[in-house]
């Protein structure tokens, strides 16, 4: 924190604007420590708090509108794309889905507060034509909520974070190292849950040329289409003769599947 101080007091403003956009536009750098240390620098008089954070509210609208224009134009491709670099790529786009189907545009105004939610939520309100300017009032009032909250913190308590940072600063060697060996660990441990998942995906699966070739053959078999909601209306186009049916519905009750015919399902 020490050094992350004195690196942004000696750029000011440049460093600050510069760091929100990158992290906002998809790259894994967090914002926060460079927040807090905006705060407690305008907290010591040595930044002004309402520039930081106009700063930081333009810098952040600005990646994030990128990102909604990319999901007008692309659709749900930018979104999967995005979740493939995340270490849950399986589960990313459906809870972003879900969470974007329970609040609309009110996601805006917490997704920066929720890792892979923050960059996956700008594109998925292109994908579902989101009015421009409603986008843009929730996005800019999300990113003055998550700005402020953290200059704030820092402001508050920039004496507090002075003394931490010189206390981690002494430290730093054995501190880098924990972190390092915690963050390690868990990009492991995600890892083998993934590729646990993709093996049991293996066991029945069916590729596209093979669905296709046994559907003009005249075989008779059951296709239900998993796809969420926002999915759907993105791209309603599907394969002929499938039924739409959500993913809770077949969890409660799958009865009406009929027990003599194969039953392919989809979800992408």
């Amino acid at each position: 924190m020490h050094s992350t101080i004195e690196f942004l007091a000696r750029h000011g403003y440049l460093v600050l604007i510069t760091w929100v956009f990158a992290e906002q536009a998809g790259l894994p750098i967090p914002s926060m420590p460079v927040l807090l240390a905006a705060g407690a620098l305008a907290g010591a008089g040595r930044l002004s708090f309402p520039v930081s954070l106009l700063y930081c509210v333009l810098a952040s609208v600005a990646a994030d509108l990128i990102w909604y224009q990319l999901g007008r134009l692309r659709g749900v491709q930018v979104l999967r794309l995005l979740c493939r670099v995340a270490l849950e790529p399986d589960a990313c786009v459906p809870r972003t889905e879900d969470a974007f189907a329970r609040r609309g545009a009110r996601t805006l105004l917490i997704a920066k507060f929720v890792p892979g939610l923050n960059t996956a939520t700008p594109p998925l309100a292109g994908v579902v034509h989101m009015d421009p300017w409603r986008f843009l009032l929730f996005d800019a009032l999300g990113a003055l909520l998550w700005a402020g909250t953290f200059l704030g913190l820092g402001f508050a308590f920039s004496g507090e974070l002075e003394r931490l940072a010189a206390r981690v600063e002494s430290t730093r060697g054995w501190a880098l190292a924990i972190v390092a060996a915690g963050l390690g660990g868990y990009v492991v441990y995600k890892f083998i849950r993934r590729q646990r998942f993709l093996r049991e995906l293996r066991i029945g699966r069916m590729g596209v040329d093979e669905l296709k070739a046994r559907l003009d053959s005249g075989e008779s078999m059951v296709i239900v289409d998993l796809r969420h909601a926002l999915d759907v209306a993105a791209d309603p186009e599907t394969i002929p003769g499938s039924l739409r049916v959500n993913t809770e519905e077949l969890q409660r009750s799958h009865d009406w599947l009929p027990p003599d015919r194969e039953v392919i399902l989809f979800c992408t």
